[in-house]
């Protein structure tokens, strides 16, 4: 199947499209980069958006407004791909079926699409995290061992756990897990070896949340793998990213 790529412009803010080259509404992916919410890397999704398009897939890989050390961009990032998630919904030229949206992000663009699919009035059907962030304060202890001088979390935020815990409870997805929401499906992927964000008190910790109030939810666990491996090119002999990809194809095909 030949496959279409674009640069689209999203409330001034760019995105990355990639869909099958034929006619009809394909179901489709928006994909949240991570990067600690302040590095741009959409360029993340360049190989995975193509193997995608070419099995019937869109991807709009997006990017959203970035903290620095001066400006904190929480809750605007999380409005940022609400925006993205209206317009790949209401764009008729962009060819989505707008029942079949599935979110996905990576590291921190994790934390913005499990957010999103949690508190979304219409929430999408299903929802892939990698290696995600999903307990704002159990990432910043973490941070405070790992990166004393560099806390990615407060910089987000725009404040110290020790200052304003309520924050930190509003902007984590695992706060909305809830038996009375459960209708989205999850996919939820770690690295073994990652020591960025510990997978203890974030993958696994959310997972198990989430089967208890009843989500369809299924991991998927590489043994050895760190972080930021979902750029990795495809066809590499043992790419984590290859072996994540038809977990995540089996995925999209049974709850899309």
């Amino acid at each position: 199947m030949t496959i279409e790529r674009r640069e689209l412009d999203i409330a001034g803010l760019k995105a990355h499209f990639y869909a099958p080259r034929a006619a009809g509404k394909f179901p489709a992916v928006i994909a949240v980069h991570g990067g600690g919410w302040r590095l741009e890397n959409r360029d993340l999704y360049r190989y995975l958006g193509p193997w995608l398009a070419e099995r019937g897939y869109a991807l709009l890989a997006l990017t959203y407004r970035l903290a620095t050390r001066e400006r904190k961009t929480y809750p605007e990032a999380v409005e940022d791909v609400r925006a993205a998630l209206k317009f790949a919904r209401s764009e008729a030229k962009l060819g989505i079926d707008a029942e079949r949206i599935a979110l996905l992000g990576d590291s921190s663009g994790a934390h913005l699409a499990s957010l999103v699919a949690l508190t979304d009035k219409q929430p999408v059907r299903a929802v892939v995290g990698v290696y995600g962030v999903y307990d704002l304060a159990a990432q910043w202890r973490h941070d405070q061992l790992s990166r004393p001088r560099d806390h990615i979390v407060e910089r987000f935020l725009g404040a110290s756990l020790i200052d304003d815990r309520r924050v930190y409870f509003d902007a984590s997805p695992i706060s909305y897990v809830s038996a009375k929401n459960n209708a989205a499906a999850f996919l939820i992927a770690w690295g073994t070896a990652d020591d960025v964000v510990d997978p203890r008190t974030q993958s696994e910790a959310f997972l198990e949340a989430l089967k208890q109030a009843g989500h369809y939810a299924r991991p998927v666990v590489l043994a050895g793998a760190p972080h930021f491996w979902i750029g990795d090119p495809l066809e590499e002999e043992g790419s984590h990213s290859a072996f994540f990809a038809h977990r995540l194809l089996r995925f999209l095909h049974a709850k899309l």
